[in-house]
């Protein structure tokens, strides 16, 4: 009786996994072996030709370089920052609350609302250009987001911009985490503050460094929303990423099964970068200890 009733509880839980996850992934990875027609529903078995057609295309080629440039380019800084930022405002400073929520605002606001915010700020007689001009700086003829030599940087500044508080906020939780004990310690033996957050402080914070390099790194390989708001892949494709691709392909060209496909060599990669950083840092705590 007690297990009949754990199961009805589950039971909602149960459908919502199987019916908005297990079966569109399942149906999706099928889809990628087949030639599908979206407007009959006709699905034409091909096995790997679009997996042999994906490896061949340019596009695949840019929109992966694109992504691992956005990728590589994010996460350092938006780490970074966000340790420095939960670092400082784990002190005991005069508005400390304030600060954290301003911070912390920019990763809770809609992106579609910040992506067309920014999408006016980098236009050319936008702020940004202004300030620049003020100081005497060079700036893009036609814009930030209309350079292929500034467009995807600028779009990785503004997601650096709104991620970090969101990461500052977990770095800070696992701050006040640590034992006082171990720093009061610290002060005996008279440790300045380097000494402390070199050697008490950052080995407190590696399973939640790992967290977030993880967490981080899924969300950078699957950036669209800035993407499609701000670029629509230009110009030139220098904005061009994978998800954007995907979505290009099955949508726009009606290609469902190469989209799949695409999607699916996504997975594969965001799966082998997340099993490298874990090993890293396994590897990196066993040669501390």
């Amino acid at each position: 009786m007690k297990q009949k009733t754990t199961f009805i509880f589950l039971l909602p839980w149960l459908l919502i996994l199987i019916l908005f996850w297990l079966f569109p992934i399942i149906y999706s990875l099928l889809l990628s072996f087949t030639e599908y027609n979206v407007l009959t529903g006709e699905a034409k078995w091909i096995g790997l030709s679009n997996y042999f057609e994906l490896f061949k295309d340019p596009d695949f080629w840019v929109a992966l370089k694109n992504t691992t440039i956005f990728v590589v380019g994010t996460i350092p800084f938006t780490t970074i920052f966000a340790l420095i930022l939960a670092v400082l405002i784990n002190q005991k400073i005069p508005l400390k609350s304030l600060f954290r929520a301003g911070f912390f605002i920019p990763s809770i606001t809609s992106m579609v609302v910040i992506a067309l915010i920014f999408t006016n700020l980098y236009a050319k007689d936008g702020y940004i250009n202004f300030l620049f001009n003020l100081i005497g700086l060079p700036t893009p003829e036609k814009g930030w987001l209309l350079s292929e030599k500034t467009a995807l940087f600028s779009i990785m500044a503004m997601d650096i911009w709104m991620a970090t508080g969101y990461y500052m906020l977990l770095f800070l939780a696992a701050l006040q985490a640590i034992p006082v004990e171990l720093y009061q310690v610290s002060d005996i033996f008279g440790a300045s503050f380097w000494q402390k957050l070199w050697h008490v402080t950052l080995p407190h914070l590696r399973p939640m460094t790992l967290f977030i390099i993880l967490i981080n790194t899924i969300k950078s390989f699957q950036i669209f929303v800035e993407i499609f708001i701000m670029t629509k892949g230009g110009p030139l494709n220098s904005t061009q990423t994978l998800v954007y691709l995907v979505y290009e392909q099955g949508l726009h060209k009606f290609k469902m099964g190469y989209a799949s496909a695409i999607a699916y060599v996504l997975f594969f990669i965001i799966l082998v970068f997340s099993l490298i950083q874990m090993k890293l840092f396994r590897m990196r705590k066993a040669l501390g200890e």
